[in-house]
């Protein structure tokens, strides 16, 4: 994978210090409020102490791999420490530990950080779990709302009578997150300008909004795996409708560069819209994953088996203890 390092692959495939721990002196917790579990990411640490050392720590993640690799390195520095000495294990000593992260990627040190020093403050409360706020910038809800000036002129525009209103809606929410970002249009969906115009063509083409020719600012987007490009661009053959299989299979890779969610960064509303349009246009894809699995976490688990490597702690979902983390009961996205 173009963006994980040898060093960060090493640990986020580290299982040594993942599960639980009975009875634990310190729970620090991100992400786990009653509103919150499955639906943002979330960490867990657990600290069993001797005196006032960490004898044994122990974490479950739910995040993307290179939240996974800071959650098991910040354990492999805090694991022997003093509590009082247990600040240095900061998002710097993290990415240090780690090599560097991709700066995009620096929110992961940020989370695995909260959530030790969570456990710490934990201890004095004689074990109850401690739970740290999440930046807002790192929040993981809905990007995009019906109000949104790029939506409505898009979704109001007169529609083709052999459209789907579902796949109206999606590519207005992906043009209007689109439009938000500082980078052409094309460029932040992962398309060629000719494909772009084709998608606007064949679902708004009465609409007078235009996209973004160019950057507003310097810099690039978040680099796309090209990698995982290609898994889903095998999974366009037998599609029902081939260009509009291949333009979404293009923008999830694209898409699924940005932190967090895949749902959040493609502009979505809810998180089954996503599983929604993968079964309207990538049949086999949604098949392929018949567990259920959250799509950003099945796709890369993916690419780490193809690989030979492997994220997951646990080769059978069923006996993991992140299983309520990546599969939440009767959610089908």
């Amino acid at each position: 994978m173009t963006t994980y390092t040898e060093t960060i692959l090493k640990y986020a495939s580290d299982d040594s210090r993942t599960g639980t721990l009975a009875q634990p002196d310190g729970i620090g917790e991100v992400g786990l409020g009653a509103d919150e579990v499955g639906q943002k990411l979330a960490v867990r640490f657990m600290l069993k102490l001797t005196g006032d050392r960490v004898d044994v720590i122990r974490y479950q993640v739910f995040g993307c791999g290179f939240t996974m690799a800071a959650c098991a390195a910040v354990a492999e520095l805090a694991e022997g420490l003093p509590l009082t000495t247990l600040a240095t294990c900061s998002v710097a000593a993290i990415e240090e530990q780690l090599g560097g992260l991709p700066k995009e990627r620096n929110y992961c040190a940020d989370l695995a950080a909260q959530a030790l020093q969570a456990a710490v403050n934990s201890v004095a409360t004689k074990g109850a779990a401690v739970s740290a706020v999440l930046d807002p910038s790192n929040d993981q809800g809905a990007r995009i709302a019906e109000t949104e000036p790029v939506f409505r002129m898009l979704i109001d525009s007169p529609a083709p009578a052999d459209v789907l209103a579902e796949d109206r809606q999606l590519f207005a929410c992906l043009l209007a997150t689109a439009d938000r970002e500082p980078w052409s249009t094309a460029v932040a969906l992962g398309l060629e300008g000719n494909e772009l115009e084709a998608m606007l063509q064949r679902f708004f083409p009465r609409s007078s909004w235009q996209p973004k020719r160019r950057a507003t600012q310097p810099g690039l987007p978040p680099e796309i795996n090209f990698e995982l490009r290609e898994l889903l661009r095998t999974y366009i053959a037998g599609a029902p409708d081939r260009p509009t299989a291949s333009w979404l299979a293009d923008i999830i890779a694209a898409r699924a560069a940005h932190p967090g969610h895949l749902w959040v960064a493609m502009g979505l509303f809810e998180r089954p819209q996503l599983s929604a349009a993968i079964g309207r246009h990538l049949p086999s894809l949604l098949a392929a994953n018949d567990k259920k699995m959250r799509w950003k976490r099945y796709l890369f688990k993916q690419l780490c088996e193809m690989s030979g490597g492997m994220m997951c702690k646990s080769p059978v979902c069923g006996d993991c203890s992140d299983y309520a983390l990546c599969f939440v009961p009767g959610d089908d996205s």
